[in-house]
């Protein structure tokens, strides 16, 4: 399933991406009125509310369904509980940032004000000057995970989106701590769909690029993960616990703005494009603050 929260109305909604169409959504609790409207709830009823969402889209009727273009899309979580990024995660990455492999996960955090969906604006704040680009792969926690093995982590991914980890490197850099310049508003597009697990059996398979105005500027495979996604959920749930709906950002691959010589950052009029393999295409305009 392709899974989508919308505005419609003035009210959020859950829907599904309908089969076979690209411009289709399936609103899931008109289609069967036990299912929830949000996608927390969603991942809360565990496999089966799965089950029963993969009947009602199969008997959906066309009440339940709507266009595309007839709603807004906002990120597929709009509230996630938990935004956990993860840095330095791709070798070549590291390499052009001048720094060593990690030998342990480098963990910092985004908040809930940056997350925005397809389309929206990507906002140039006037106190940077330095807005730098970063696609990365999201993955949702599907269910409460703490102390899970690696073996087993998989099994607690709810599913995965594609993320863009906007990034002010003047204000980065002013710290050994990164938070500050990675929590301006708008600094966590996400979207348009998330895919759920089940469509991804391996994680590690998938081409990222990152592209504007048709240059491609980022392009690699999640194979080159330093730590995979298993991993990932492996340390970070010895340390918290992970709820349903949680997002980990898993680290960018190499062609970033400021390793680029000449630097080469976000503009006021561009089009950021990021496409996953399997998980689809998330764009964004970029604008100046007003």
């Amino acid at each position: 399933m392709k899974l989508v929260s919308y505005l419609q109305g003035g009210k959020s909604r859950l829907g599904a991406l309908k089969p076979g169409s690209n411009d289709q959504i399936i609103d899931l609790n008109r289609a069967d009125s036990s299912l929830p409207d949000n996608i927390i709830e969603f991942f809360e009823g565990g496999d089966a509310m799965r089950a029963k969402a993969q009947q009602a889209i199969a008997a959906a009727p066309s009440a339940s369904q709507t266009g595309l273009a007839a709603v807004t899309l906002q990120a597929p979580i709009p509230h996630p509980g938990k935004i956990i990024c993860i840095g330095l995660n791709y070798r070549d990455h590291a390499a052009e940032s001048g720094q060593a492999i990690p030998t342990y996960p480098i963990i910092f955090a985004k908040y809930g004000n940056v997350v925005i969906g397809p389309g929206q604006p990507i906002v140039l704040p006037k106190i940077s000057q330095e807005v730098d680009y970063e696609a990365e792969l999201g993955v949702v926690i599907g269910k409460r995970a703490k102390s899970v093995s690696e073996a087993d982590a998989l099994s607690y991914v709810g599913g995965y989106v594609p993320f863009h980890d906007v990034s002010a490197r003047d204000y980065q850099m002013r710290t050994s701590q990164w938070v500050i310049g990675k929590t301006f508003d708008t600094f966590g597009p996400m979207g348009p769909a998330l895919t759920t697990a089940d469509e991804i059996p391996d994680p590690q398979t998938l081409d990222i690029k990152l592209s504007i105005a048709g240059e491609v500027l980022q392009s690699s495979n999640t194979k080159h993960l330093i730590f995979t996604v298993a991993t990932l959920i492996y340390h970070l749930c010895a340390v918290m616990t992970l709820e349903p709906g949680d997002l980990i950002a898993t680290g960018t691959p190499g062609g970033v703005g400021a390793a680029r010589n000449p630097k080469r950052f976000l503009k006021a009029g561009e089009r950021v494009r990021i496409e996953i393999e399997k998980l689809g295409v998330l764009e964004n305009p970029v604008v100046a603050e007003a």
